[in-house]
């Protein structure tokens, strides 16, 4: 600045014989009016009844002579400018510029002293005012050069700033990529039979038949249709939880899936204490204690197993991780509600960035499919009451939505550091960029249903990736089907990303898979990338007008093109807010 800005334009009736070097000036009455500003560069004596004066635009431009009678009436602003700190600049030419996205094009009327700059940004071939807002249209090259045109001739400086070159000095954290991807969901094992049934827009969801449900007031649920000890060694399946036995499924396909030998790290030339597992988990499965304290009050202490207590906390899956791949690095186990699987997988990119270790399995696991946990949701009022029929119970985003679906199930990432990878050759299936955490402070249950704590996490998860909300071409949703979690998210939604973001929730297909649900959405997300389709939200047939969101439904739909980043949203009872960030490459 070359002015103290706190000190208003005063116009005030001078002769020209009276201006000095500083004076803001105005020649005539509309110029004043229209802010139209100049400063007294120097003075010079021209004739004995006449002044030349060299003046300047005063937030800096080119100079320019005139000569004036003595004794013509102008204006003074009643503001000294500092002359020598306003530059001589002119505009860029910006017809002979070839532009690159990362450009910088300023616009600052420079003849009025108070004005702002405004500038655009270029992005994926396009300029944008602001490159973090949702709400505003971008504009082409063409458009940009001729708003320039024009700028300039209504008195404005234009001024091109290249991308700027990223220094060599500056050591950033390390990127992690995708490298394997494994899952156990209510549509099958494995990774192939999820996609296909999200391509298809198959449902997951089916009736509990065992006498155990009987007389609960829901009995359909999102349950694995395979009995996962069948596919595991019978004397590890037998000291394992149900939660576990889908964490070391899911984990196990991720690991081979990225080219390592399933007989765990060694064999694989990695060093075990390079290697972490990161898993999200509520309970893990309530049935081991359920089943505990049944034979203890039926047979008496004798008849509850010592296995009873290590295969019921929840850390059992991230253990059992470890102990069949002989991972030593770590194995940590994150608790926040429905949010865990996310959150577990956000904390594995942080310990890969900042050099703990060099790969990681991360992902969710749950088996809470019990009649305790169902009678308790259904006292809450937070079950879905729709039946089984010609679309799913679990509707999310739809008008007639009313709760969610309870599930089971495990989904696992294998990260790595991106020249780990590249060093062995590894497939990459997208880069795992970023990631996001808030807290609701609400209410132990119910969503804020402003939204505001999901905004926080979704801005966060942006910024952390090193990314602009412009790059975000896809959401995949949390939308559990519950009527104000749904109305919150996508309130949050708009506020950060507008309406023009493409949208699907998943929970049609499978229903709430609890703490795997993240681990499962995020695999989800890594394939909408990497196969540049998005699956369609299934149980949608009745829109809601509240929800205003571009959600894909019916029938796959191509990933948009321009932009990079898809966003993975996981939301928990209690207000845990946490979102994952994927940037697809290549």
């Amino acid at each position: 600045m070359h002015y103290s800005s706190d000190v208003p334009v005063q116009p005030h009736a001078v002769t020209v014989a009276e201006v000095v070097p500083g004076d803001l000036l105005a020649l005539s009455a509309q110029d004043v009016a229209e802010n139209t500003w100049s400063v007294v560069m120097h003075t010079l004596p021209e004739t004995p009844h006449t002044i030349r004066l060299t003046l300047r635009p005063p937030l800096g431009g080119k100079d320019h002579d005139a000569v004036f009678e003595r004794s013509l009436r102008v204006t003074v602003g009643c503001r000294r400018m500092d002359v020598s700190a306003i530059p001589e600049i002119i505009s860029s030419d910006l017809h002979a510029v070839e532009f690159r996205d990362g450009d910088r094009v300023a616009s600052l009327r420079v003849v009025d002293p108070d004005a702002v700059e405004e500038s655009y940004t270029r992005r994926w071939g396009r300029w944008y005012r602001d490159l973090d807002s949702g709400a505003q249209e971008p504009v082409s090259d063409a458009e940009l050069r001729e708003r320039a045109a024009r700028a300039v001739r209504r008195g404005h400086v234009v001024r091109h700033h290249p991308r700027p070159r990223r220094s060599d000095q500056v050591r950033a954290p390390r990127r992690v990529v995708v490298t394997g991807l494994g899952a156990v969901t209510p549509l099958g094992v494995g990774v192939g039979e999820l996609w296909q049934g999200l391509i298809e827009g198959r449902c997951g969801i089916r009736e509990l038949e065992s006498e155990e449900f009987a007389g609960l007031p829901v009995r359909i649920a999102g349950t694995v249709p395979v009995d996962p000890v069948g596919l595991l060694p019978r004397p590890q399946a037998r000291r394992m939880n149900r939660s576990a036995q889908f964490a070391v499924l899911a984990a196990r396909e991720a690991w081979q899936d990225a080219g390592f030998d399933p007989a765990g790290t060694r064999e694989s030339g990695l060093a075990p204490e390079r290697v972490g597992v990161s898993v999200g988990a509520i309970l893990g499965d309530a049935s081991v204690l359920v089943g505990g304290d049944r034979r203890l009050r039926d047979r008496g202490p004798r008849a509850v197993s010592p296995l009873t207590t290590p295969m019921t906390v929840p850390s059992q899956a991230a253990s059992q991780v470890s102990l069949f791949l002989r991972i030593t690095g770590e194995a940590r186990t994150v608790t926040s509600a429905c949010a865990s699987g996310t959150e577990a997988i956000g904390q594995a990119i942080d310990r890969i960035r900042y050099g703990r270790v060099d790969v990681a399995l991360a992902g969710g696991a749950e088996a809470v499919v019990t009649p305790a946990i169902m009678a308790s949701f259904a006292a809450m009022r937070a079950l879905s009451a729709h039946p089984i029929g010609s679309t799913s119970p679990s509707r999310p985003f739809a008008g007639d939505r009313d709760g969610f679906v309870n599930g089971e199930g495990a989904g696992f990432l294998l990260l790595e550091a991106e020249e780990h990878a590249r060093a062995r050759g590894a497939r990459v299936y997208c880069e795992a960029a970023g990631w996001g955490l808030s807290a609701d402070a609400h209410h132990m249950a119910a969503p804020d249903p402003s939204g505001s704590g999901v905004e926080l996490a979704l801005r966060r998860a942006v910024q952390d990736a090193g990314a602009h909300i412009v790059d975000v071409v896809h959401v995949n949703a949390h939308a559990t089907a519950t009527v104000d979690g749904d109305l919150a998210e996508a309130s949050a939604l708009r506020a950060v990303l507008g309406a023009r973001v493409p949208v699907t929730a998943l929970k049609g297909h499978l229903g709430h898979l609890q703490g795997a649900a993240g681990g499962v959405e995020a695999v989800a997300t890594v394939l909408t990338l990497h196969h540049g389709l998005i699956p369609p939200t299934i149980g949608r047939d009745v829109p809601d007008d509240a929800i205003d969101l571009d959600v894909v439904t019916k029938s796959p739909r191509p990933l948009p093109a321009s932009g990079d980043l898809a966003l993975s949203n996981s939301f928990g009872f209690g207000g845990h807010n946490a979102v994952l960030a994927f940037r697809r490459t290549g």
